[in-house]
């Protein structure tokens, strides 16, 4: 509790430049401390030392009201460098303060410290934070809950508690030495032993039933429970035995409400969901499942938590278990997935882009790299890789931001395409047309203020599956999804401009498209990439870079003076 507000409440006025207007603001401020330290655990019979913040598992809730401002002193006690990035929170003219590791800065160096300025806008709802070097994040990470503006609420009745839930992974090994080795040889990273909420496996993995997470609620009261999908590379059906509930806010934004008994979750996304205690006073489980439309190895467990009514009542032999969709059951994921929209009311507008100025068309693949000899772990022995137009992202050893900003050279090449290399049948016979990708560091140039249209195109190279895609820097609005290959003649017609959901992250799916719109509003270098961490790991990943506008409150602020350094 005392990290969760070592908030110094002060009064500030803030100038915060939204979509070309200024507007005055007060906001408070928040201080937190962070120490990233490895940390005995015990899960599913066995022990290890995991890297942790303030040695939790997951780690502590950052709170604040919209429009607020945290700051995040992070200390790094480990024996590498790590960063941390908010997710979903657009950081408004402050890309310095993002987090993804060379991307906008260097690696916090063991024995080091920094103090990230977390700017905090328009968000509402429930975002996260997580660790963004490597595969650090699958046990660095935490919630962000944004309340609404002081004298103000949400827009549903005020719920009697909130409660955070946490999707994650249990690894027996050492995460980074799975990614290391699989680095090594080219092969697919080792799959995890085991899913979690709020860090226990649950029932029915080894050694988990007496420390499974308990939810302890009042017959006839609702909860508000934030809902965070912190796992490395499945998507994840959830539901609670019994009982319906409504989904209200999916990343930081309000949606209309969507009553279900299970919703699917991709890596990345949150989701706000209000639960009525309705159902006889006992125990029922809460459980998440995995959702994989792929032949991609997969951790192919359950994890479980459960529900408990307070009250005087005899304790189920059998406690319930929710029903949820098989496995690789892609109509039940669709049939959530397609009923998500924005809730567009008055006090919670939307600015979708009509007339777009800048379009790009990107196609998402898994690919190879050869290797002499066929002396590689992955397809063929060759190498696995993964690109956005046939280009595999490189990782520079100096971060993009600072080259970009002080105009040094060699760093990257503003060269990404804006199109594939060539036109192919996508989603069909794909033969090795792009199989073997080019590898470089490649970032997109945009002009502050353009609409910008993005069309993401799945493939059927290598292997076709799901692609939740994340952008940060911005929420954007996913105004169409299908399958096969999209036609710019007949796709459009399908698009939803009216209350597409507000995201950051969203996937695309198997052999088929997406499209986001957003205003290139917010100047300064913004990673994209998969939230299939193995496919990040890979390449499939890219950088938007949005030019100064033409004001000093439209250009990039001025870098912190403590920003760690690459040498």
């Amino acid at each position: 509790m005392g990290l969760k507000n070592m908030s110094l409440i002060l009064g500030f006025l803030g100038f915060v430049f939204l979509q070309g207007l200024l507007v005055c603001t007060a906001y408070n401020v928040h201080n937190y401390s962070f120490i990233v330290k490895n940390t005995f655990f015990e899960r599913l019979c066995s022990n290890k030392t995991m890297l942790t913040v303030n040695g939790g598992f997951p780690g502590p809730s950052i709170h604040v009201r919209k429009g607020d401002r945290a700051y995040v002193n992070v200390h790094n006690e480990a024996s590498y460098g790590v960063t941390i990035h908010w997710h979903g929170v657009k950081q408004p003219r402050n890309p310095w303060s993002d987090g993804p590791e060379n991307i906008t800065q260097c690696p916090i160096k063991p024995g080091k410290n920094f103090t990230y300025e977390v700017i905090f806008s328009d968000e509402e709802g429930t975002l996260w934070w997580h660790a963004h070097s490597d595969w650090t994040r699958a046990t660095v990470h935490g919630a962000i809950v944004i309340l609404p503006e002081a004298n103000t609420t949400y827009p549903f009745p005020e719920p009697a508690a909130e409660q955070v839930l946490i999707l994650g992974e249990w690894y027996k090994g050492d995460v980074k030495e799975i990614i290391d080795n699989a680095t090594a040889t080219g092969g697919d990273p080792t799959v995890s032993d085991a899913y979690t909420i709020n860090g226990q496996p649950g029932f029915p993995n080894n050694c988990s039933n007496d420390t499974s997470y308990k939810l302890t609620v009042e017959y006839g009261k609702t909860y508000l429970l934030r809902l965070v999908n912190a796992v490395m590379n499945e998507e994840m059906f959830f539901g609670i035995a019994k009982h319906n509930f409504t989904v209200v806010a999916r990343d930081g934004a309000y949606i209309k409400p969507v009553t279900t008994s299970y919703i699917m979750i991709t890596p990345g996304q949150t989701m706000d969901i209000l639960l009525t205690a309705n159902q006889s006073p006992s125990h029922y489980y809460i459980a998440a499942t995995p959702f994989l439309d792929s032949d991609a190895p997969f951790d192919s467990t359950n994890t479980s938590a459960i529900l408990q009514y307070t009250g005087n009542y005899t304790l189920p032999s059998f406690i319930p278990y929710p029903t949820l969709p098989n496995v690789t059951d892609r109509d039940a994921a669709d049939n959530f997935t397609t009923r998500i929209r924005s809730l567009a009311s008055a006090e919670h507008p939307i600015n979708v882009p009509k007339n777009i100025t800048t379009q790009i068309f990107i196609a998402v693949s898994v690919n190879e790299i050869l290797c002499a000899n066929a002396s590689c772990g992955g397809p063929n022995g060759n190498r696995l890789a993964a690109s956005l137009n046939n280009v595999s992202f490189v990782t520079p050893s100096i971060d993009i931001l600072q080259a970009y900003y002080r105009s040094l050279t060699g760093v990257f090449g503003s060269d990404f395409p804006s199109q594939p290399p060539y036109i192919f049948n996508f989603t069909g016979d794909v033969g090795n047309n792009t199989l073997y990708p080019s590898q470089g560091t490649k970032a997109r140039l945009i002009n502050y203020g353009e609409a910008v249209e993005i069309v993401f195109q799945g493939t059927n190279v290598q292997t076709a599956e799901n692609h939740p895609m994340h952008l940060h820097g911005f929420s954007f609005y996913l105004v169409g999804t299908g399958y096969g290959n999209f036609n710019a003649t007949s796709s459009p017609s399908t698009y939803n401009l009216n209350d597409p959901p507000e995201v950051n992250t969203f996937g695309v799916p198997k052999n088929g498209w997406a499209t986001i719109r957003f205003f290139a509003n917010n100047p300064g270098v913004w990673f994209m990439h998969c939230h299939l961490e193995r496919h990040a790991s890979w390449g499939m990943d890219t950088v938007l870079i949005v030019k100064n506008g033409t004001t000093a409150e439209t250009s990039i602020l001025p870098p912190p003076t403590n920003l760690p350094t690459c040498s």
